[in-house]
């Protein structure tokens, strides 16, 4: 829908269902439609090039690739990394833990400044790993430290798109991958840092095992 505003004050309501688009397939839908937008106001040819894939291609190439012993493999590594992991995590709350799940709550946001970002990237490329390994190991050790717990799991999005010919294609690629770390008591960051890395990369290298299907399997309470 369009909502004229004023004169020359327009806005462009679209409304697309998280099943058919991603949040990376947003950034690639808003891309071709301001390029689309400034061809047609200029009266030039659709500057878009053909895609390599379509979304189709994918799906069917997933399904195949899960209908085989890939599908094994993933189950058998997380079959693994989760064994024995803890079902909650007891974080300390000014509020009792409700009986059923509410999901009401709130969210804080706080930008990075780049002083700080460029400290985080450099730190991360001198320990041989990632900014987001950086974060994801402190985030980690915050919630041991809060919670008494040395085992934590966290869960994080992944976009899924293993081949640069997916890059551009809109779907719903995303999956979620549960993140286990066991902290050893004198850990050094660097160490727990390590460990963090090596956790991370093994886990990356089944993430297109959906993690409903592991649910399925695993049944955690």
């Amino acid at each position: 829908a369009i909502v004229r505003l004023g004169p020359d004050d327009q806005v462009l309501l679209l409304v697309v269902h998280h099943l058919v688009a991603d949040g990376w397939s947003m950034s690639v839908l808003f891309r071709d439609l301001a390029a689309l937008y400034a061809a047609a106001t200029g009266g030039a040819a659709a500057p878009l090039p053909a895609l390599a894939l379509q979304y189709a291609d994918y799906a069917v190439w997933q399904r195949e690739r899960l209908a085989g012993p890939a599908l094994a493999a993933g189950l058998a590594h997380f079959r693994d990394r989760l064994a024995g992991a803890p079902d909650v995590l007891a974080l300390p709350t000014d509020r009792p833990r409700p009986a059923e799940q509410t999901f009401r709550g709130s969210r804080h946001s706080r930008p990075l400044d780049a002083a700080l970002t460029a400290a985080i990237a450099s730190t991360a490329r001198a320990l041989g790993a990632t900014p987001f390994q950086l974060l994801l190991t402190a985030f980690q050790w915050l919630l041991a430290r809060w919670s008494g717990q040395a085992d934590v799991v966290v869960g994080t999005p992944v976009a899924g798109r293993p081949r640069v010919e997916l890059e551009d294609v809109v779907g719903f690629f995303a999956n979620t991958l549960a993140i286990r770390t066991t902290f050893a008591a004198g850990d050094s960051f660097a160490a727990a840092l390590r460990r963090v890395r090596d956790g991370v990369l093994a886990d990356l290298a089944h993430q297109d095992l959906p993690f409903e299907e592991l649910v399925r399997v695993l049944r955690p309470p």
